[in-house]
């Protein structure tokens, strides 16, 4: 197949207009990248010695050399000839910025470095901004590529596949023949070719191109429209991706796309045949689609698919174990759910119980009074003007209750009715759920509550029950509702106790695993309380225990339902920060729906994942019998593997106006927040510069590094806002687990203030999670390596104080040694090999070794080095004699080799000595109360050793896993 970008013909070229640069600069072809280097530009040059310069850089006219000046040496010694470059690395890659003591100083995306000559010296650069970067490495990339070939540039490109689909565009919308069209058809036109476009961008291009011609009339020729076209529907960052990923081609091949999609976007198991059949399904030209080639257009079609959504495909079905007890997941939950204004005047509304059903929710709220005619009713005690039957109610939770979950749902009851119309409330409960209701008694027995997977299409009722040893028709119990803290909190002459209401035993004999109970102290609870009883918590009681008794809460939570509702004094029905609540393990946090916001954010954002059934697993580490977690840790998380997230905001399109904005232009700046959510050690904020006056295509490309220490509980916000607004800042939002991730290049759809996925409205970046714990010189200014001695302090053991067990703990010191250096020195291996590649510590070992594979092929293309099995590993063996640089290369890959081997050979065996050490240690677990009384120890150093002990343990059993995992994946 011949290189679409290497055929000639005359007339104009395709165009792009950058939004970061002035507008008179274009760029979307080698040809635009050659002539802007020939014009030139000033570019830092870095030194060693950590000294940086400013010089002006051009490309000859005859393409053969670059030159800068002003230097000290003479004007042919000033300048690098093209032939003599070896490589082009864009970012801090090389020994130079590693080492320079202003790097940190210097933009990782601004960077770039030439490497040249046999000893592969290095040229190193930065740019004023990433745009110009990239020129210069697409550019210099380009020339390389094609040194041994004849380079015309000065000629257009109208035979480009890309050209030839918009020929055959416009000649079936010009019906007359004559090769030009009024300017409303071709507005038109492109409009359907790109929806997304506004027609007063498309009309002004026209004029432009018109007014550069001194055209008087409006129609648009044929050369006009594909120029117009070509400059407004070109991305300049989706040209270099693909300029790069096509080894310098303006086109990506079905062998191209398929090391794009497992090297960067870590997809598995992908084949050629599905890479043709996805360059058949996005190309737009006929022969992109005949030949099996991507052009920049259908590459982009492709990347703006939901094929490149940021969301994991996994986690938009239930992917987790759904067979665990109830207290172990987040429940969706929902307060006021017959609410859809504020709690203090609005009207109840049964469109409350849909919307919330619709979105997944699992837990509702039915506040219920006396009514007219003896039927219950539900409203708001605040506004007594709108009431629904109890009945149709019900009725409408039956229809909705498993549209969007089949598992469990449970209804808070909110009784405030009479005995008689109690008896009516069950009565109608029985009649419309049926079978549904779950009424069967707990087993004694048991000592957790029965799974979600146990549970499906049940409803649960919680709510007051009376007692189980009494054949009493009726009985007094405690009224725990909010309504009642909340009046107890406004009346001055709160006694603290608490109103008794009457419970007939009908309604009582329908709640069954969700008895509603009063929290007294942790203690009692832990000691008194059976599994299915619910503790009510308001949001100011929970968040004084939480802060209190973090370790407590947590293990509490281990075992019983705790659910958290907000604050009586939200009377605007503002949300509670359900985050809070989450660390601390709490299941159902009750929010108000109706009110949307950050808070809504956060908790609409992280019930996507697992389908979205509602019901999401709790991290191990807050499950498991035997563990420590503290809901207020300030840093690494033992049990736990600490994660680098890196995220790229490279760009945004198609960014709206602030709804709220008031007398302003449709012009905005945007900027970008990145926000991670989870425990304290966890939460942090970065944003990105403003970009003045673009909605429509704003460049940021800027990185952020973040260090996740407990990822299963963290959340990742991206929000777009207005830095030149008046009234209104917000443009969109977009919330994602951590763990629904996807790596490489992806769209983030953003949201509206209410929720709703805007159309066409995204947010480009790149994301790689690296898990590292140090190593490595290269690296020291790494986040992920700052980490390293924070993982080393995590995993060491803690005295208990007690001599027995003390024992059978420090046996383990030493096989946790073992497997901490074993990972280490691994990382430290794979670390040497990425840098000597010239690659960032956020690259992947395939990325590695695809580089690694092109660096040791000879200037002939014959290969200089022979792959051979040895034992089952990859070694790689010279050819012949090889240049220094490659002895390096091949010594780093070689002691990788060795210590993947090593840990692979000796993980079992280090693995099984911690394993006998965790069980010795467990075996101690139903006996350290008794051992510490004979001890005398008791009070706060009883719960000391308590806590010591579950720490060893949870140390032991991550790094028991951790064994195993980086074993297997060696």
């Amino acid at each position: 197949m011949q290189d679409p970008s290497n055929q000639k013909c005359s007339g104009r070229k395709k165009t792009v207009s950058f939004s970061s640069m002035p507008s008179e600069k274009k760029i979307s072809s080698a040809h635009d990248c050659i002539s802007f280097m020939q014009a030139g530009c000033e570019l830092k040059k870095v030194r060693p010695n950590s000294r940086i310069y400013n010089r002006f850089f051009t490309l000859d006219t005859d393409l053969q050399a670059l030159r800068w000046e002003p230097s000290k040496k003479d004007q042919e010694k000033a300048k690098l000839d093209i032939a003599a470059i070896k490589e082009i690395r864009l970012g801090k890659n090389t020994e130079t910025f590693r080492n320079n003591g202003l790097a940190d100083q210097i933009c990782e995306d601004c960077a770039f470095s030439i490497l040249h000559g046999e000893n592969y010296e290095s040229l190193d650069l930065v740019a004023n901004s990433a745009d110009v970067a990239n020129i210069w490495v697409s550019g210099l990339r380009y020339l390389v590529s094609r040194s041994k070939q004849p380079l015309d540039f000065m000629e257009g490109n109208q035979n480009t596949p890309r050209f030839m689909w918009l020929k055959t565009m416009f000649e079936a919308a010009d019906v007359d023949g004559n090769g030009i069209m009024l300017e409303d058809t071709a507005v038109e036109l492109i409009k359907q070719l790109n929806p997304t476009l506004k027609e007063s961008k498309i009309r002004l291009k026209f004029k432009e191109i018109q007014k550069s011609k001194e055209k008087l009339t409006t129609r648009v020729t044929e050369e006009e429209f594909c120029e117009a076209y070509s400059e407004l529907c070109t991305r300049p960052e989706v040209y270099f991706l693909l300029v790069q990923i096509s080894k310098n081609k303006e086109y990506l091949d079905a062998n191209d796309l398929m090391l794009f999609l497992e090297a960067e976007q870590g997809v598995t198991h992908i084949t050629e045949g599905m890479c043709l059949d996805i360059i058949r399904r996005f190309e737009l030209s006929e022969e992109g689609r005949q030949k099996g080639f991507l052009t920049i257009d259908g590459f982009t079609q492709y990347l703006l698919s939901p094929e490149c959504d940021i969301f994991d495909p996994e986690q938009k079905k239930v992917a987790q174990d759904m067979s665990q007890p109830l207290s172990h997941y987040y429940i969706n939950a929902s307060h006021n759910t017959y609410l859809i204004e504020d709690q203090f005047r609005g009207p109840a509304d049964v469109n409350g119980y849909v919307r919330a059903l619709k979105m997944g929710c699992r837990s509702i709220e039915l506040d219920v009074s006396d009514g007219p005619d003896s039927e219950p009713i539900l409203c708001n005690r605040n506004n007594m003007t709108t009431q629904l039957s109890f009945q149709s109610v019900l009725e409408v939770v039956n229809k909705f209750a498993f549209i969007a979950s089949e598992y469990p749902l449970i209804l808070c009851l909110g009784n405030h009715c009479s005995l008689p119309q109690q008896k009516v409330m069950a009565q109608q409960m029985e009649k419309v759920f049926g079978d549904q209701l779950y009424t069967e008694a707990p087993l004694l027995s048991d000592s957790y509550l029965p799974s979600p997977e146990k549970l499906k299409r049940m409803i649960i009722v919680k709510g007051k029950k009376l007692p189980s040893d009494s054949d009493a028709l009726e009985g007094e119990v405690t009224d725990e509702d909010e309504e009642a803290e909340m009046s107890r909190r406004m009346s001055v002459e709160d006694s603290g106790e608490q109103k008794q209401i009457w419970l007939c035993r009908e309604l009582s004999d329908l709640v069954s695993i969700c008895k509603s109970v009063q929290h007294r102290d942790f203690e009692l609870s832990m000691k008194n309380q059976s599994y299915w009883e619910v503790c009510s918590f308001s949001e100011t009681g929970a968040s004084r225990i939480a802060n209190e008794y973090p370790e407590d809460f947590v293990n509490y939570n281990k075992k019983f339902l705790s659910r958290i509702y907000p604050s009586a004094m939200r009377i605007d029905s503002s949300n509670l920060n359900p985050q809070d609540f989450w660390n601390c393990g709490c299941q159902i946090v009750a929010m108000n729906f109706q009110t949307p916001g950050p808070m809504m954010d956060l908790h609409t954002g992280w019930f996507l994942q697992n389908g979205g059934c509602g019901y999401v697993l709790r991290p191990s580490v807050m499950r498991d019998e035997v563990s420590y977690f503290s809901a207020n840790t300030k840093g690494i998380v033992p049990g736990v593997s600490p994660l680098a997230l890196h995220v790229k905001i490279i760009s945004g399109q198609n960014f709206p106006k602030p709804k709220g904005a008031c007398a302003k232009g449709d012009v905005i700046d945007p900027y970008v927040c990145v926000e991670i959510h989870g425990i304290p050690a966890d939460c942090a904020e970065q944003r990105t510069k403003t970009v003045q006056q673009n909605s429509d295509n704003p460049i940021f490309d800027e990185t952020f590094e973040f260090q996740v220490n407990l990822p299963e509980l963290a959340m990742i916000r991206f929000v777009v806002l207005d830095d030149d607004y008046i009234g209104d800042e917000f443009i969109g939002q977009y919330t994602i687990p951590f763990e629904c991730l996807q790596p490489g290049y992806r769209h983030v759809p953003l949201r509206s203030f209410v929720g709703d996925i805007m159309e066409h409205v995204t947010l480009f970046v790149h994301i790689a999670i690296t898990n590292r714990s140090g190593g490595g010189k290269g690296q020291k200014r790494s986040l992920s390596v700052r980490m390293g001695k924070k993982v080393r302090e995590y995993t060491m053991l803690r005295n208990i104080g007690l001599k027995t067990i003390d024992d059978v703990f420090k046996i383990a010191v030493h096989p946790l040694r073992e497997a901490i250096e074993m990972r280490d020195n691994m990382q430290s291996a794979i670390v040497s090999v990425k840098e000597l590649c010239g690659l960032p510590p956020i690259a992947s070992l395939k990325q590695c070794l695809l580089t690694l594979s092109s660096r040791l092929v000879a200037a002939d293309s014959s290969p200089s080095v022979v792959l051979a099995m040895r034992d089952t590993f990859p070694y790689l063996e010279p050819l012949g004699a090889v240049p220094d640089v490659q002895k390096r290369m091949l010594a780093a890959y070689d002691l990788m080799i060795q210590e993947s081997r090593f840990l692979i050979e000796m993980a079992d065996a280090v693995q099984e000595k911690i394993v006998q050490c965790q069980k010795a240690g467990m075996g101690f677990h139903e006996e350290l109360h008794n051992l510490a009384a004979k001890e005398g120890l008791k009070g706060r150093k009883l719960n000391k050793a308590a806590e010591s002990f579950a720490w060893n343990i949870t140390v032991l059993k991550h790094l028991r896993v951790s064994c195993r995992h980086n074993a297997y994946h060696s």
